[in-house]
């Protein structure tokens, strides 16, 4: 079990970085840091390969961290997410 922090991007929405709790931001590289912008804090959470996230690939998060310092998590691709707005909603009946 590791225990991970997660940061959000300031300037790209949904793109987050995930990294060991104890080293922080210490091994994110300086080129990474300035494009990501300002690091804000969303959470801590404790992660082992058995617990699902919604986006990414839990054992490849891990990995990462352990061999890069870091995980990060591009948004999702455009179309994707246009189709998702576009999607029924059967709890509200809005197309």
């Amino acid at each position: 079990m590791k225990i991970c922090s997660v940061f959000k991007s300031s300037r790209k929405d949904e793109m987050y970085l995930y990294v060991d709790k104890r080293d922080q931001l210490k091994r994110v590289p300086e080129p990474l840091l300035e494009m990501f912008g300002a690091a804000l804090h969303v959470m801590d959470m404790p992660l082992t390969e058995k617990r699902e996230l919604a986006r990414v690939d839990t054992a490849k998060v891990l990995s990462e961290i352990d061999e890069k310092g870091f995980y990060l998590q591009m948004p999702p691709p455009k179309e994707d997410y246009m189709l998702d707005l576009h999607q029924d909603r059967p709890e509200t009946g809005v197309r």
